[in-house]
């Protein structure tokens, strides 16, 4: 405990407020949305909350806490806030309970589905320092939330720059203004290349073993075998057609089709699933080249074209390796390429910045509400 902190249950310090069914008007105000307990939102001209602190009371997830940005209203029960009292800014409030976010999800009871217990939500203990204090804490994390912030924004500027150098060097690879060479894309993989998927069934996960590449996996440029799931060498072997040399671009062909990312080469000897396909390309072309092609607006409306299924999307293989995509000169790939490497470098500089601020920012979210 801290010194001149005193330690109070919430319940004692804030007012806990549900919401109430709303009826959408019509008199011309402003327009302000509705958060329910599903997390479907519509549209109303009223509001009840600005800036606040949304706890989940209802079907919680494991994200149940969430700071709304802006004027809302809550249309049921199933969400809830929590007003300060005098002793409490609510700035401070809303940043106490976002790091409780863990310790509140851990009150829901329920098997299929986990509801927030009440009583024990407003027996949570929570720090009260003195309000100057509090003043400086919200201070302090708010400017960390800010440089985490710019970091972030700075990453999706270098993301549209690297589309915006593609398009200027190579156009449309769709409408091909430039007049492309146009090639199918089982005619530029490599020979050994069959365009197919992988593991079926890679099991629950082992303690020790081959990491094999999932769809959620594809969330950055490159795919790294950190903290990916782990199958038998024995399953792995079965499917030597997916088994990574490293380098290739991976594309998701179940669920979101055509969302890539390029295996780094420490994936060497790793594997992939059902959802993935490895795709290795002939001499003439470079992998970033073919990369930022298939992340083009135009390739991906092509993917989804050849994209079927309800419940579980898909693209059948052959479709896919019928896909046409243009072939510049291969000089003309490696100067694109260049460029994306200069620009990829910065990127990483700046993911090893964000990375640090985002461990500052949790350490010391910990260091003043859960020491």
């Amino acid at each position: 405990m801290k010194q001149n902190w005193e330690y109070k249950k919430l319940g004692e310090v804030a007012m806990i407020e549900y919401g109430t069914r709303v009826v959408q008007k019509k008199d011309g105000g402003s327009i302000y949305p509705v958060y329910g307990g599903g997390g479907a939102t519509f549209k109303m001209d009223t509001f009840n909350r600005e800036d606040r602190m949304v706890i989940a009371r209802f079907a919680m997830s494991k994200q149940c806490t969430r700071i709304v940005k802006g004027k809302f209203f809550l249309n049921d029960s199933g969400l809830t806030v929590a007003t300060s009292s005098s002793l409490l800014s609510q700035l401070y409030l809303d940043r106490c309970l976002m790091s409780m976010n863990d310790k509140i999800y851990s009150l829901g009871n329920g098997a299929a589905q986990k509801n927030l217990d009440m009583k024990a939500f407003v027996r949570l203990v929570i720090p009260v320092p003195p309000l100057s204090t509090q003043t400086a804490i919200v201070s302090e994390l708010d400017a960390l939330s800010a440089i985490i912030a710019d970091h972030k924004s700075l990453l999706k500027k270098y993301d549209e720059l690297e589309q915006s150098i593609f398009y200027d060097m190579f156009g449309d690879p769709v409408k091909n203004d430039k007049g492309w060479v146009v090639k199918t894309l089982s005619e530029v993989v490599d020979s050994d290349c069959s365009i197919s998927y992988g593991i079926v069934q890679p099991g629950d996960g082992e303690l020790s073993g081959v990491p094999v590449v999932r769809p959620v996996d594809l969330i950055g440029t490159y795919v790294y075998p950190d903290n990916l799931k782990l199958t038998t060498a024995e399953i792995s072997n079965q499917y030597k057609r997916s088994i990574l040399k490293g380098y290739e671009i991976l594309m998701c062909v179940r669920g979101t089709t055509g969302v890539v990312s390029i295996a780094s080469n420490s994936l060497k000897g790793c594997n992939v699933t059902r959802g993935i396909v490895p795709l290795a390309f002939r001499e003439y072309m470079c992998t970033f080249f073919m990369f930022f092609q298939f992340k083009s607006i135009s390739i991906k409306e092509k993917i989804a074209e050849r994209t079927y299924g309800a419940t579980l999307k898909q693209i059948n293989m052959k479709d896919l390796r019928e896909l046409q995509v243009i072939v510049p000169p291969l000089p003309l790939q490696q100067e694109f390429a260049s460029k994306i490497e200069a620009i990829e470098a910065m990127k990483a500089d700046t993911k090893k910045s964000l990375a640090k601020s985002e461990e500052l920012f949790n350490a010391r979210m910990d260091y003043y509400f859960n020491a």
